[in-house]
């Protein structure tokens, strides 16, 4: 797609998250970039007074702590990597809060590791507090908790961590800033006859052709991390643009619809995938029965699902997993994710949702299944 021609796909986008890599950030590794993070902090503002919603997600923890350190070279034992981030995470964490308070956002810190996203339930709750944060107008900023994970330290890299943000908040695209310009048919350093590539479709087997793995000696990716994260990130609908991060004003241009770097689009719209996914879980674990009340306001309202519409509960499931939502038939009219397990939702049927803590002792979520987490069946 020529330059010139303007993109719906994030001139649209509400929720956005926003991956930088650690080369930026530290500016090839000579301690953090103040000026270029205090630059993507005055955009981030921008975008958020514009009505978005938007989650950083930021690489640099291990390089700072090296410099801070004094450490030269990038360490080769798991101990050391983890020492390194655990130094670096005070001066990324803090120079984030400072360069957005200048701007008059809020901010707090998030590390996450694999099994916050791999468990159930964990993940549940991983989503609930950021949607929770970007409701309170408040800007995540999340890093890898590289402190306690093992296995050479990564979810692979935080390209593959936007992804899974991306997918974990439902975000309508993922913008990947990186010391490319985007993606080349090959690496133009090598080959002559390489040409830029503006647009293509997210998952095409001919991208991971194309990135090779060419990547920089301060971080872990390359550009077929990012060519994966894209991949990733399209199976919850969001569509994954790759630019340079030192752009002026590139978040600004981009949510504009101007075309800048290689934009991946997502074959499937993102209410499609989420329906899909939810569609696919072909054993479910349990269900719940609802009345006719229930019914209706799930229908025809576009509610969530609250204990008191509640009749029966069948089977054994766990908070966070998928089930079925029935009528007083027998016929499933939804499916969705659960914020109680199932000995705990038979207590809550027919109680109103201000008696939860009192049964249980503690109150996850007012409703059973939050309207976020529900799709209404083909029938319904």
């Amino acid at each position: 797609m020529p330059a010139s021609v303007l993109s719906p796909v994030l001139l649209n986008a509400r929720r956005i998250v926003v991956k930088v890599g650690s080369s930026l950030v530290t500016n090839e590794g000579r301690g953090l970039d103040e000026a270029v993070i205090g630059e993507w902090c005055r955009q981030l503002a921008h975008l958020i007074r514009e009505g978005r919603e938007v989650i950083m997600v930021s690489s640099g923890a291990i390089a700072e702590g090296m410099k801070r350190l004094g450490w030269t070279t990038r360490p080769q034992e798991l101990h050391e990597l983890q020492a390194a981030a655990a130094v670096g995470q005070m001066g990324l964490a803090h120079m984030y809060e400072t360069k957005l308070r200048e701007n008059g956002l809020g901010s707090a810190q998030v590390l996450l590791t694999h099994a916050d996203l791999a468990d159930r339930e964990r993940y549940l709750n991983a989503r609930s507090t950021l949607l929770t944060l970007l409701t309170h107008g408040v800007l995540p900023v999340i890093n890898e908790n590289d402190t306690v994970v093992n296995d050479e330290i990564k979810f692979g890299d935080n390209d593959t961590l936007g992804a899974l943000v991306a997918n974990l908040v439902e975000a309508d695209a993922l913008i990947i800033l990186t010391d490319q310009k985007g993606l080349y048919t090959a690496d133009p350093r090598r080959d002559p006859t390489a040409t830029f590539v503006h647009e293509a479709r997210a998952g095409d087997a001919k991208l991971e052709e194309m990135a090779g793995g060419a990547g920089s000696s301060i971080g872990k990716g390359g550009m077929i991390t990012k060519i994966l994260a894209a991949k990733r990130a399209a199976g919850s609908g969001a569509s994954t643009v790759i630019a340079w991060g030192r752009e002026p004003d590139a978040l600004v241009r981009l949510t504009q619809g101007e075309a800048i770097g290689t934009l991946l689009v997502a074959p499937t719209q993102k209410q499609q995938a989420r329906k899909q996914w939810m569609a696919d879980h072909l054993q479910l674990r349990g269900s719940v029965t609802i009345d006719e009340g229930a019914v209706a306001k799930l229908r025809h309202e576009g509610k969530s699902l609250l204990p008191i519409g509640m009749t029966a509960v069948e089977g054994d499931f766990s908070r966070g997993e998928v089930i079925a939502i029935h009528d007083a038939q027998g016929q499933e009219i939804a499916r969705g994710l659960a914020n109680y397990a199932s000995a705990e939702a038979r207590l809550l049927c027919r109680k109103p949702s201000q008696d939860v803590e009192q049964l249980l002792g503690y109150v996850a979520e007012p409703e059973m299944v939050h309207r976020d987490n529900l799709v209404l069946t083909k029938h319904a």
